[in-house]
């Protein structure tokens, strides 16, 4: 999973869309080891509380988008997933009209870890639970045409619920973000671009106290820095890779995003990086910082940084 330090870590800081186009070649997905961190924490997502993470808007029919990210993911990754417009075949398991028609054992067992987790969901969700599960990106549908999500697949949520955003249009679902001006006003130019014919990219990122990629509201302390200290080596650099696979004729998009997590002294590993987060971080407006609650640890991350310049 590719994150572009430099292209996402600027400052002066403005929570912005910041879409770049990408260059022909450039994979979208990224297909997971068997037994990779990501296939683990997501399979202990999908098994233990999927309806958390899977969410569908009232009479909305997700097979015709689901069906063009199968035929993506075939395309950009034949080794690790086949799709032949029915049945799709990865990780040992093969899904076919929501039913599973064969699995077999796989490196670590783990076909049979995969096949029962996804016979535990409901049909629909299966070709969908196998998506998650062989490639770390998350995935939700937008309907371009009136700017809403009508479906989730989000095992890894950084900090927000999917059962709050479904359904809602991009600028309620984008409302609690702060200084979120140039985000709104950008909305119809980038529900344009997300359903075009180019291919594009963004990247986000985070200073945050949580060790693990899977970050939903309800699995986290509510207390992101106890006691308001900053210790450097509890701290995590966490960001996402975001891209769009466009569905023109549905007038619709795979909405793409594929999450890391890392210790923060191995991230921030040259002068140059601790010098532009440092400037970055010392732009950030009050209120973005108390949104990505960041502001207990302000001075003390600022002052770590400083030192590593």
């Amino acid at each position: 999973m590719h994150f572009d330090f430099d292209a996402a870590v600027t400052s002066p800081f403005r929570m912005q869309p910041g879409l770049r186009r990408l260059a022909a070649g450039v994979a979208q997905l990224t297909p997971l080891a068997p037994g990779s961190r990501h296939q683990r924490e997501k399979l202990a997502v999908l098994s233990a509380f999927p309806g958390l993470a899977l969410q569908i808007a009232p009479g909305f029919d997700a097979l015709p988008a689901l069906k063009g990210l199968a035929a993506h993911a075939a395309a950009e990754h034949p080794g690790s997933f086949a799709w032949d417009g029915r049945t799709a075949q990865a990780a040992g398991v093969a899904v076919c009209g929501g039913q599973l028609t064969q699995h077999a054992a796989g490196p670590f067992g783990l076909g049979d870890e995969l096949a029962r987790c996804l016979q535990g969901l409901p049909p629909p969700w299966r070709l969908p639970g196998l998506l998650s599960l062989v490639f770390a990106e998350d995935f939700a549908i937008v309907d371009t045409a009136n700017a809403t999500l009508p479906w989730l697949a989000v095992a890894l949520p950084s900090h927000w619920a999917p059962e709050e955003k479904i359904g809602r249009h991009f600028s309620a679902v984008h409302a609690p973000v702060a200084d979120n001006a140039l985000l709104l006003k950008a909305a119809d130019a980038l529900m344009r671009m997300a359903g075009g014919r180019e291919r594009w990219e963004r990247f986000v990122w985070n200073v945050t106290s949580h060790p693990r990629l899977h970050a939903h509201p309800l699995h986290v302390d509510s207390v992101r820095w106890p006691g308001g200290v900053f210790d450097a080596d509890r701290a995590y650099w966490r960001s996402e890779r975001q891209t769009f696979i466009a569905l023109p004729s549905l007038r619709q998009a795979i909405f793409t995003i594929a999450v890391q997590v890392q210790p923060l002294s191995l991230a921030i590993d040259t002068p140059a990086r601790a010098a532009r987060l440092h400037d970055a971080l010392a732009s950030m407006s009050d209120a973005v910082l108390a949104y990505r609650s960041l502001d207990p640890v302000h001075t003390p991350l600022l002052q770590w940084l400083a030192a590593r310049r």
